[in-house]
């Protein structure tokens, strides 16, 4: 790996993200579901608040719930979903629209390898990706204003999100990879993501042992821990090795397509 040109790669694939409009509306999207969403959550939360102080049964009830069971951990759970959706749409093009171009040829016989392809385009998204989730940030600062939150689960919930979306960008650069069609890339990537967040929903399906390592193999169970505020190593080594393994089966997807 050369630092230098995975630096040239990706300051390359910035430049090219942001001079086009495709990034600036899934941003838009973005920041929209996620601030309908988070709107929702505090005013059903402000509601229930409200007539909890005129409920003595109601008020005895709701002292079990906080801000964080009732807005930030849902909203931590819907910014997930959120960033699954979109995150194809980032990786779509990374290699598909090289390799429909032709340039790919062009790149790969450049004084490059495949790692500083991968990794530089992959850094790419993952900046484009860091940005869209910092911008919400505005939600959780207004709930410390107005609100008296545990910070803690709100850094560990970030980390999550964070970790999450750069295991969806390397599922999505591998699916790149493999086409030159960005709406199959992304359409396959689309549905390996939600294959793997939908496994949690089969773990009450089979037996308890095998329930267990379907359950570790979801990609949203990782996040739960996180969003209450633990941050456990079994969760980190998931999602590094999830990332691992996808970029790894890029280059080989690379690979392949010098020899042919």
């Amino acid at each position: 790996m050369n630092i230098r040109n995975v630096s040239l790669i990706l300051n390359r694939e910035l430049k090219s993200y942001f001079s086009s409009f495709t990034v600036y509306i899934v941003i838009i999207m973005f920041l929209l579901m996620t601030g309908y969403f988070f709107y929702n959550l505090v005013a059903t939360f402000s509601i229930v608040s409200y007539q909890a102080q005129t409920d003595p049964m109601l008020a005895k009830q709701y002292q079990l719930l906080n801000i964080n069971e009732t807005v930030i951990r849902p909203l931590f759970g819907t910014i997930g979903i959120i960033l699954l959706l979109m995150t194809p749409l980032l990786t779509m093009r990374l290699l598909a629209e090289e390799k429909k171009t032709g340039t790919i040829e062009l790149l790969l016989t450049f004084p490059v390898n495949d790692v500083d392809v991968v990794l530089g385009k992959y850094l790419a998204c993952l900046v484009v990706m860091f940005t869209m989730i910092l911008l919400t940030a505005i939600y959780p600062i207004l709930l410390v204003v107005f609100g008296e939150p545990e910070v803690v689960p709100i850094w560990t919930g970030y980390l999550g999100l964070v970790l999450l979306g750069a295991s969806a960008i390397s599922l999505g650069i591998f699916t790149s990879s493999l086409t030159e069609n960005q709406i199959v890339a992304a359409s396959t990537s689309f549905g390996m993501l939600f294959f793997f967040w939908f496994l949690s929903y089969s773990v009450q399906l089979v037996s308890a042992g095998m329930g267990k390592f379907l359950g570790y193999l979801s990609i949203n169970e990782h996040i739960e821990s996180m969003s209450k505020g633990v941050v456990d190593s079994t969760d980190i080594i998931y999602y590094l090795c999830f990332i691992v393994l996808f970029l790894f089966l890029t280059l080989r997807s690379l690979e392949t397509k010098r020899w042919r």
